[in-house]
């Protein structure tokens, strides 16, 4: 059957009154051609809450929502045509545009399962030679979270490894390679480190993963590395077993610790600290700031949520709790902070020797894989094959 496909930023110009006229062009044509499907992209372009009365600008998006609003149920029946529209901001729709009659079906499409994952990475590989060695269900495994952009990406961003490395094929090394590189972003080997600097994010990198492998509800270590990734100096790579559903208070809190383990380290290796640890801290005050907000993971709030509205949502709303409550959510943050802190401080000064091995070891070899730095500190843990 007719099938019409527009965008919903496709709507709007400068010019008041154009969105609603072309919504009902589109109607207009699409009775004549009924039965029909119609398909409207980022449908969020015109379908966002309506800023109501009050609202100093009346904008003109307000009339182009109404009059698809009309079209899709009005008096008038459309019949033999039918909606369907995708968006990743389902939050700021208006609620007139997802009740019954209008759209009745909402389906949310979730970040694919390992199945799925093997199934999309089959799908974009079928233009790509690889060697025998590659193993698409291993990478699979390895790639819980990923999306299907990402799978897509994966698979391109080895074949052009492969290409500079003049292979015949992309080999299972090369395809973990693509995969760290768009988790953590590419080598920088060309950054001319001082052997200070080295040493320095030696010891840093190695107090996060001392702590990966310390704590028991951390994701197993993946890689430690000390050659620039991205923006960062060094980096330590976890990776869970299989797809995590749902998360615990015990991951989160040690979590924070493993956060900590960096500045931690390098303040017992240089008797300073430094900027590197800025991204660290700012992972760990989400974390805490989640856990008291969101999650209910503190004793004092409890089973509350103090989660502000969304800054897009076109409302604008004080916060939902006092000023007094602000505060205690501020002290309750600090205090899980600084209690992941002390555990980091404790565990790597009970485990020294370990910490200043594997940090010796980085200088030499920059890259480390998990496995190794496990039988080299003697803390290996079980773990599912080619996780």
């Amino acid at each position: 059957m007719p099938f019409f496909s527009i965008s919903g930023s496709d709507f709007e110009e400068m010019f008041v009154g154009v969105g609603a006229s072309r919504v009902r062009d589109m109607f207009d044509q699409a009775k004549k051609a009924a039965p029909c499907l119609v398909f409207i992209d980022e449908i969020d372009a015109v379908g966002a809450k309506r800023m109501g009365a009050s609202a100093f600008t009346g904008r003109s998006n307000d009339q182009t929502l109404n009059a698809m609003l009309v079209e899709m149920d009005g008096f008038d029946a459309n019949e033999g045509i039918i909606i369907i529209a995708a968006t990743n901001r389902p939050d700021v729709l208006d609620p007139a545009l997802l009740r019954p009659g209008r759209f009745d079906r909402q389906i949310y499409v979730d970040l694919p399962t390992l199945k799925g994952r093997e199934e999309i990475l089959a799908l974009h590989g079928k233009k790509i030679k690889f060697a025998p060695d590659a193993d698409l269900s291993r990478i699979a495994r390895g790639t819980p979270g990923f999306s299907g952009a990402d799978l897509a990406n994966l698979l391109n961003e080895a074949a052009l490894l492969a290409v500079r490395q003049n292979l015949d094929g992309v080999t299972q090394k090369i395809l973990e390679e693509a995969r760290d590189k768009v988790l953590w972003g590419r080598e920088r080997k060309s950054a001319n480190l001082s052997l200070k600097d080295r040493e320095t994010t030696a010891w840093h990198e190695a107090g996060h993963a001392l702590l990966q492998l310390l704590l028991p509800n951390a994701d197993p270590l993946h890689k430690v590395t000390i050659i620039p990734r991205g923006r960062a100096l060094g980096a330590t790579m976890a990776l869970p077993e299989k797809d995590v559903l749902n998360r615990t208070r015990s991951y989160f809190v040690d979590e924070m610790c493993i956060c900590c383990g960096g500045r931690v380290a390098e303040k017992l290796f240089t008797g300073d600290v430094s900027t590197g640890a800025a991204q660290d801290i700012a992972d760990a005050t989400e974390i805490a700031r989640n856990m008291v907000c969101r999650y209910g993971m503190c004793d004092t709030y409890g089973f509350q949520c103090f989660q502000e509205p969304s800054p897009f949502s076109g409302e604008e709303q004080p916060p939902p709790y006092s000023a007094k409550t602000a505060e205690g959510i501020d002290a309750e943050v600090k205090a899980l902070i600084d209690a992941a802190y002390a555990q980091a401080e404790k565990l790597i000064g009970e485990n020294r020797d370990k910490l200043e091995t594997l940090a010796k070891a980085l200088v030499e070899q920059e890259s480390i894989d998990g496995r190794d730095v496990e039988k080299m500190l003697g803390l290996e843990r079980p773990r599912e094959e080619a996780s």
